[in-house]
């Protein structure tokens, strides 16, 4: 149960990132209170996570997987281009988990 928390931490993180981008420096009430929702669901998610899984291990997931996550989102709903150097970084963060898992 506690990698489900750590996954939907993480899409949550990801809403909450895709809200404050189109919430405008916080401008716009809707998007605002979705960012706020979304960050406080997600860091009581992975609260709930880090009960069974290494701290450090979480987070990294956490942080990488959700950045790996948010460059997407860029790229397709944002209209963000994806280079060769950003392939190469979200890949380095990829390695950069399974070393700490493994």
């Amino acid at each position: 149960m506690h990698w489900i928390y750590l996954i939907m931490a993480i899409l949550i993180e990801s809403l909450g990132l895709t809200f404050m981008k189109t919430a405008n420096g916080l401008s716009k009430l809707l998007p605002s209170v979705g960012m706020f929702s979304c960050y406080i669901t997600c860091l009581a998610l992975l609260s709930l996570s880090i009960k069974k899984i290494d701290i450090g291990l979480a987070y990294a997931i956490w942080s990488g997987v959700g950045t790996a996550l948010i460059s997407l989102i860029g790229v397709y709903y944002f209209n963000e281009i994806l280079t060769l150097q950003k392939i190469l970084g979200l890949l380095i963060v990829v390695i950069g988990i399974f070393l700490l898992k493994y």
